[in-house]
């Protein structure tokens, strides 16, 4: 009798635990339901997909895959495949360089002409501080040699590659501490510097000093693009029929090129807290917002980007190379860590990460901001036509072009999202947080805000110009730019030029005002003349400004 009676009292004391654990349980099986669906796009095995793993307070609570590791083998992804995480790589460059100078080897201040003498002397300091906040005024290597070059993917790059053109650059974008200006450049350097002050490259560097002591067992510099590497992710992009094959083609590493999975990423991150490599001071300095010598503050740290998600502070990096996609990411705030890699071009990280920070932060984020767009002002035609050109920024020569289209102004030759009028002389671009301001008077100076934050940047109005055969002819022939080593060949069709190099297709270029011509891709060649005759041009991408080419004699 007594021991039924212990039996039913143990089952009085137990079925609430049980439903208990069943709540949590079915909980957490809600949890899982919804992060997956973040993911929806991605799930088949027709195609490319991306790895999840989250952690709250170091302890991993979540990793999962989606989509196929191979398409030609049908080999699903799972939480341990492999992938290139391109940019992501950058916080580990830099965490080499804090090592060093925590070793009392070099100074982040330190003039990098120190290290790398071949790099010319600009008349102001380059600092490693700059190589590491993207603050140099260095040119993008991959622009340069995608300029030099003609095309990208079919050649392979190695660090040779990169220090052979960037000593040749006889000029910076910008003075050093000036601008922040993303430069893949300063990263190769960075790794450069490494590989000379320890006597290690920087795949033996890290792979002692970070990824061994962390447990990151499955992580290193990827510095041969032979190599076999079990496990390894292919990279798809869309071509016109279906995906294709997108894999980078470098040997080059320090600004990307590393290979890991989404488990070593929270690894890393939880470091951040735990202090395994490097100590408070090192990790805080990493995550700590650079200053401009004008006293602006940017969202960059080093190897890091300080922001806020709804409310919520977040310190991520996001990576982009050929195929492959990356996101790492941790909300300290609340302990929770996201890391996200993805096989397809078409992914975005961010957007993945932020919807699984939805699920996982719930109430700390702030609501969405529904706020609608503005009611826009009716303005007459001709109010309208007044704003009609082309404007250009005089420092990073970027173009911006407004048209007049059904009646509506638009941020585009052709097409582009509505100008909504909130004034006759301010303008709120369609489903973005940016506003367009007028001078007075016609043609006038106009001035590009972003509402969440930073300086107003002048824009200049040019009068437009269509090419004609004829006009054009003057601009035909050869040039020599001696900073790409590069030859590029200039002809003409009715209405633009066309520049090639090598055995390259062609970039076309339109005309856009008086000897400045804009390609599709939002390239800019500024042509410049001695009397009437055209004696070179400038060449100016979105990490590249003002490279030189000079009008030569053909070769016979």
């Amino acid at each position: 009798m007594r021991a039924i009676h212990c039996v039913r009292l143990a089952l009085f004391v137990c079925l609430p635990q049980l439903a208990t654990a069943q709540s949590r349980a079915a909980a957490v099986d809600t949890t899982t339901r919804t992060v997956d669906r973040v993911f929806d796009a991605f799930r088949g095995t027709d195609r490319p997909g991306c790895a999840l793993g989250v952690s709250r307070n170091g302890r991993v609570i979540y990793e999962q895959g989606y989509g196929m590791s191979n398409l030609e083998t049908i080999t699903p992804i799972r939480p341990a495949s492999i992938f290139h995480v391109a940019s992501v790589s950058k916080q580990f460059t830099t965490m080499s360089i804090m090592l060093l100078a925590r070793d009392h080897a070099l100074s982040i201040d330190d003039n990098i002409r120190k290290y790398l003498p071949e790099i010319p002397d600009y008349g102001t300091p380059i600092t490693i501080r700059h190589l590491m906040t993207h603050t140099s005024g260095l040119r993008d290597q991959w622009d340069l040699l995608n300029l030099a070059r003609g095309r990208f993917e079919e050649n392979r790059i190695t660090e040779a590659d990169v220090m052979d053109i960037v000593p040749r650059q006889k000029a910076l974008n910008f003075t050093p501490g000036a601008e922040y200006l993303y430069s893949n450049t300063g990263f190769t350097l960075l790794g450069v510097i490494v590989k000379r002050v320890s006597g290690k490259s920087l795949r033996d560097f890290a792979a002692e000093r970070i990824f061994k002591p962390i447990g990151m067992a499955n992580t290193h510099f990827h510095d041969d693009y032979t190599m076999l590497v079990p496990g390894r992710t292919s990279a798809y992009a869309v071509g016109a029929n279906g995906w294709r094959v997108s894999i980078p083609n470098f040997d080059t590493y320090g600004a990307t090129s590393l290979f890991t999975t989404v488990g070593d990423l929270l690894r890393w991150e939880a470091n951040f807290d735990g202090f395994t490599v490097g100590d408070r001071a090192t990790l805080e300095q990493m995550q700590t917002q650079a200053q401009l010598t004008n006293g602006d503050t940017i969202p960059y740290g080093f190897g890091l980007v300080m922001s806020r998600y709804r409310g919520v502070r977040e310190v991520s990096h996001t990576g982009s190379d050929a195929g492959y996609r990356a996101y790492v990411g941790r909300y300290p705030d609340q302990g929770i860590a996201i890391a996200i890699a993805c096989n397809a071009a078409t992914a975005n990280t961010t957007t993945l990460a932020h919807g699984v920070a939805d699920v996982y932060l719930g109430s700390a984020l702030a609501a969405v901001d529904a706020t609608p767009m503005p009611q826009p002002v009716p303005l007459s035609r001709a109010a309208l036509e007044r704003r009609i050109g082309s404007y250009l920024q005089p420092t990073t020569l970027q173009v911006l072009e407004l048209s007049l289209q059904g009646g509506q102004l638009i941020l585009g030759r052709t097409a582009g999202p509505a100008l909504i009028p909130l004034a006759e002389n301010r303008f709120r671009v369609t489903d973005q947080p940016v506003e367009l301001l007028f001078g007075g008077g016609e043609h006038a100076r106009m001035e590009r805000r972003v509402l969440t934050g930073g300086r107003a940047v002048p824009f200049e109005w040019h009068q437009p110009l269509a090419g004609t055969a004829g006009a054009l002819a003057g601009y035909v022939g050869e040039y020599y730019s001696e900073e790409l080593d590069a030859r590029y060949r200039l002809t003409a069709t009715d209405s633009t030029l066309l520049f090639r190099t090598g055995t390259s297709e062609p970039t076309e270029g339109r005309p856009v005002f008086a000897d400045s011509f804009l390609s599709s891709g939002g390239v800019t060649f500024q042509f410049s003349r001695s009397g009437t005759r055209v004696t070179g041009f400038e060449v100016t991408t979105g990490r590249t400004r003002r490279v030189k080419f000079v009008r030569v004699a053909p070769t016979r």
